[in-house]
């Protein structure tokens, strides 16, 4: 929906002035159409032993989704100016390692659909609420919100040039060398 991108931005929020929402729904979708042709084998590939392979992105997607920013969003609802964190996918290698694309896709797309439900579903000025972030300070329900989208947007860029370098670059023949991919 082009012309829908194109509106104001607080035409953008929902109607509980929540940002972002639009897009985290949308994130699913957008990953699937880049991962149409890819095999198991293509997803599993990796341009270099210290870069994440498109399984390994899943994963870590998939994990993000519960395991940081529901868990956040649950305490920014729950507490008081909770404390959080900082997050660092580092520290979680081994878990994304060796990942089914298709199992970690699957838990990504059922917790995302829950979690925008509950987005979709909670009070006007939810977005105010604050927390403390350890390396940031002062946050809002909202920052993170706009946070959570970049964070998608990071990854569905990632998933797209590990597919343009993995699928279609060969294909393209003397082509390619116009592209500067960077998996």
């Amino acid at each position: 929906m082009w012309m829908a991108a194109r509106k104001p931005q607080d035409e953008v929020m929902t109607d509980n002035g929540l940002p972002c929402i639009d897009l985290l729904e949308a994130t699913s979708e957008i990953l699937r159409g880049l991962m149409t042709e890819l095999t198991e084998e293509d997803a599993r590939w990796k341009p270099a032993p210290d870069r994440f392979s498109i399984a390994e992105v899943l994963a870590h997607l998939s994990h993000s989704e519960g395991h940081c920013y529901r868990m956040r969003l649950d305490r920014f609802l729950a507490e008081t100016r909770p404390e959080f964190e900082p997050d660092d996918a580092q520290m979680y290698l081994e878990l994304y390692k060796d990942a089914d694309p298709e199992d970690a896709f699957d838990r990504f797309e059922e917790q995302r659909e829950s979690n925008v439900d509950y987005l979709r579903g909670l009070p006007a000025g939810a977005g105010d609420r604050i927390a403390l972030h350890r390396e940031y300070g002062d946050i809002t329900l909202s920052q993170m919100l706009n946070e959570w989208a970049l964070h998608d947007l990071g990854h569905i860029r990632q998933i797209a040039e590990l597919a343009r370098a993995r699928k279609y670059a060969a294909g393209a023949g003397p082509m390619a060398a116009s592209y500067n991919l960077k998996p």
